[in-house]
């Protein structure tokens, strides 16, 4: 039996949506104003941890958040009525933003009077690591129901993101979630993504998540 031949195509076929990409950082560098988009799986906790991390960012940072949804308006909700400006976009079907949709938030959400506006990326593990938004810095988050083993199965995210949020540490004691495996999975698909441990719930970690955050946008601002 002939051997499978396997080819490998490295040139992007986002090339259009990159040259975007950076020409979008290029207006928000100009504007100072830091991006981060973020991505996860449905459920991994990503409204909850975004609300903790607003409140802890209260007073440092004037933040707006993008909610991205194939359909409702719950998350948006849950936002402004903890104070946090924050506007809606559906994809209408498509389970992820490209820099032209990201744009066209941006500019609903005023992104020039703010100093961090967070993309709350489409609940998906695929389709959004692949298209760059422009964002500034790229933040993924993995609850632990959601086992250790998801840097492997899902390469492209964790090589696309610069930090990986373990949320739902409160029930670390209920699941096989190995931190030794994750970290070596992940780092395996990136070797330079940063690790946090956080709860949403009971506020562990939250303080060094905001903390990571402030810091790479006064880097990014200076």
């Amino acid at each position: 039996m002939e051997d499978i031949k396997i080819i490998q195509v490295k040139q992007s076929v986002f090339q259009n949506n990159d040259e975007d990409a950076n020409r979008l950082r290029e207006a928000l560098k100009k504007d100072k104003t830091f991006l981060l988009n973020l991505m996860s799986s449905p459920g991994s906790g990503k409204t909850s941890v975004l609300l903790a991390v607003a409140k802890e960012l209260s007073g440092r940072l004037k933040m707006a958040v993008m909610e991205a949804d194939i359909d409702s308006a719950v998350d948006t909700a849950a936002m402004l009525e903890a104070g946090v400006h924050s506007i809606q976009i559906h994809t209408g079907g498509m389970c992820h933003l490209d820099a032209d949709m990201t744009r066209q938030g941006l500019k609903e959400v005023g992104y020039a009077d703010y100093d961090l506006v967070v993309l709350e990326n489409v609940g998906n593990l695929v389709c959004p690591a692949e298209f760059d938004t422009g964002a500034v810095k790229n933040m993924t988050i993995l609850s632990v129901p959601e086992g250790h083993d998801k840097p492997l199965k899902y390469p492209l995210m964790y090589q696309t993101s610069h930090l990986l949020v373990i949320n739902k540490t409160d029930v670390l004691p209920y699941f096989d979630f190995d931190t030794q495996k994750v970290e070596e999975y992940a780092k395996m698909r990136n070797p330079n993504i940063d690790i946090l441990y956080v709860s949403a719930k009971t506020g562990e970690g939250i303080p060094a998540l905001a903390d990571w955050i402030y810091k790479n946008v006064q880097a990014w601002n200076n």
